[in-house]
């Protein structure tokens, strides 16, 4: 199939909708994008081919109407290899020199300095911005380092989601990075947090369960 290159901003929109959106629907990037379904669906068509994304069915049903619910479409990691990933040999190459030469000491003190913007932010935008809760505050920290982070509210508290990882190739072989991501966050809000789901293992979407002050799961 011949690719019309003229098409490749619009391509690329949509492939940013999806990076900072999430895993959406077809019509939900048409409504986005204020395109026409058949364009969309056109790109969405050329974006499968190119491997840049994958349709999944819902985790849960629609039960409204009779068809089947619409699929959702999420970027893959070849999808996401044009977003801030261009120097993930060299981070890997570097990450594994200083395993070998200083341990897991040393790749350990290594996450928590590049988390470390955590903690420099949080005070200040939260003094910034009185209105936001704490989740949104971290939503607006992460969001600031190219994490396309969001909140969405539970039953029990916040989610903090994080559409994009910069370093999700990375810290598919060390998770060190996650999980001192995942302690920052925790001192912040001086309360345990969960890490339910990250980008670096396959999911479409990193996200972190804070609880409101007193509520246990």
């Amino acid at each position: 199939m011949e690719i019309d290159q003229t098409d490749a901003p619009t391509r690329q929109r949509v492939v940013r909708s999806i990076l900072e959106n999430g895993p959406s629907t077809a019509a939900a990037l048409a409504e986005r994008l204020m395109l026409t379904p058949a364009a969309v669906r056109r790109h969405l068509d050329q974006l499968l081919a190119e491997e840049a994304i994958e349709a999944r069915e819902p985790r849960v049903a629609s039960t409204r109407g009779r068809g089947r619910p619409a699929k959702l479409f999420a970027l893959t990691e070849t999808g996401r290899d044009g977003f801030d990933q261009q120097y993930d040999d060299l981070a890997l190459q570097a990450l594994r020199f200083l395993a070998e030469t200083g341990g897991e000491v040393a790749v350990k003190a290594f996450a928590e300095r590049r988390v470390a913007f955590i903690e420099d932010d949080f005070a200040g935008v939260m003094a910034a911005h009185p209105e936001f809760s704490p989740a949104q505050a971290l939503a607006a920290i992460f969001t600031d380092q190219g994490y396309a982070a969001s909140t969405r509210d539970l039953p029990v508290g916040e989610q903090l989601c994080q559409q994009h990882c910069p370093v999700s190739h990375v810290a598919h072989e060390f998770p060190q990075l996650c999980e001192a991501e995942t302690e920052a966050i925790s001192r912040v809000l001086d309360t345990h947090v969960q890490r339910l789901a990250t980008i670096a293992h396959g999911d479409g979407v990193c996200t972190t369960c804070i609880p409101t002050r007193g509520v246990t799961s």
